[in-house]
């Protein structure tokens, strides 16, 4: 609902293009009828801005997974209301199969699968570390993982095939992007402070960015405050003495590049950036509900770290910037996340 999804769905389309393939781009909240998609996208956006112990509750009460019916793969009646446009966009577009990249569109290609509304093949891009029941549907015929051992994991939960795809990143995450050098001037124009990027993601969503700011400055950093599209968050992080908060970037991967660090709240795709830049991240007070649990399983994969407190988020920007392991930098073992194939898969399953 964000702009992450989005950029998963570019990416996929522009590998599809270059192995000589169509590739159509549909968003499943327009779909739905009677504006029904932008008053879920409006919802979601509320809660997570203004209530994120209300998105708590909802993502464990129809998210999360656990023992018995909770565990089970989920459900989600509402899409029925999409089927009829999605089997007209097939049938306009000649399509071999549907990929979604979106845990409603999962459902919903699942559902119709298994009712046989569904003529042809569909794949799931799973874009989350810590898969949740939504994304699961036994009518999909494919599931693209991030890595081997959630594809194993969601063998293990459907009885169906999955297999790991790495992250869809667009060419320009690599380490030494062309911009590097105009943000590191930039950045360390000042007083030399090290940069560390804060992330609140394209909605500009976090909790209590200004103290974090605030405490990066006393440490000795130079707290870069992404806040997306959200004007007023800007403004009010531009008064945090110290601190250089900026709206929408086009260069990420310079900034990121030009930066000691990420702190971030959500282990979603700008996270992924960063590692691709070669740019360690620490997760801190990340947004409840699958921005939390997949905080922690990037950490426990090795491949972020995780800061409980304001001790442990210094502490770790510490470590980072003196020279010590680094999680995030490229180690032989981290490089195959990014080295998987995505149509592949796609050609088989059509073939």
């Amino acid at each position: 609902m964000g702009s992450g999804h989005d950029a998963v769905a570019a990416e996929l389309a522009r590998r599809l293009r270059l192995a000589g393939h169509e590739a159509v781009h549909t968003d499943v909240l327009e779909l739905l009828p009677a504006r029904i998609g932008a008053g879920l996208r409006g919802f979601y956006h509320a809660t997570v801005r203004h209530a994120p112990l209300l998105y708590a509750g909802v993502y464990t009460a129809f998210f999360r997974g656990g023992a018995g019916p909770r565990g089970q793969p989920g459900s989600a009646p509402l899409v029925a209301l999409a089927e009829d446009r999605l089997r007209e966009r097939v049938a306009d577009s000649h399509a071999d199969a549907v990929v979604p990249v979106f845990h409603l569109a999962a459902q919903l290609t699942g559902r119709m699968r298994v009712r046989e509304r569904l003529a042809v093949p569909s794949a799931v891009v799973i874009t989350d570390f810590a898969v949740h029941r939504q994304w699961l549907h036994r009518g999909n015929d494919l599931h693209l993982c991030l890595t081997a051992q959630i594809a194993r994991d969601v063998r293990h939960r459907l009885g169906r095939p999955a297999v790991a795809c790495g992250p869809l990143l667009a060419e320009r995450f690599r380490p030494q992007p062309a911009g590097e050098a105009y943000w590191r001037r930039r950045l360390t124009a000042g007083d030399g402070r090290p940069p560390v990027l804060m992330s609140a993601g394209a909605w500009g969503v976090g909790r209590r960015l200004d103290a974090t700011a605030r405490l990066l400055v006393g440490a000795g950093y130079l707290p870069v405050v992404l806040c997306g599209r959200n004007e007023r968050m800007r403004r009010l992080l531009s008064k945090v003495p110290g601190t250089l908060a900026m709206g929408w970037v086009d260069d990420m991967p310079g900034l990121m590049a030009a930066c000691v660090a990420l702190v971030d709240n959500a282990a979603g795709q700008t996270a992924l950036e960063a590692l691709a830049v070669g740019v360690p991240v620490v997760a801190y007070r990340p947004i409840p509900g699958h921005g939390a649990e997949g905080a922690r399983r990037m950490a426990a994969l090795g491949l972020t770290e995780y800061a409980a407190d304001s001790w442990q988020l210094v502490r770790s920007l510490d470590r980072l910037t003196s020279g010590g392991p680094v999680p995030g930098r490229r180690a032989p073992a981290d490089r195959c996340l990014f080295q998987g194939d995505v149509v592949g898969p796609l050609e088989g399953l059509c073939a």
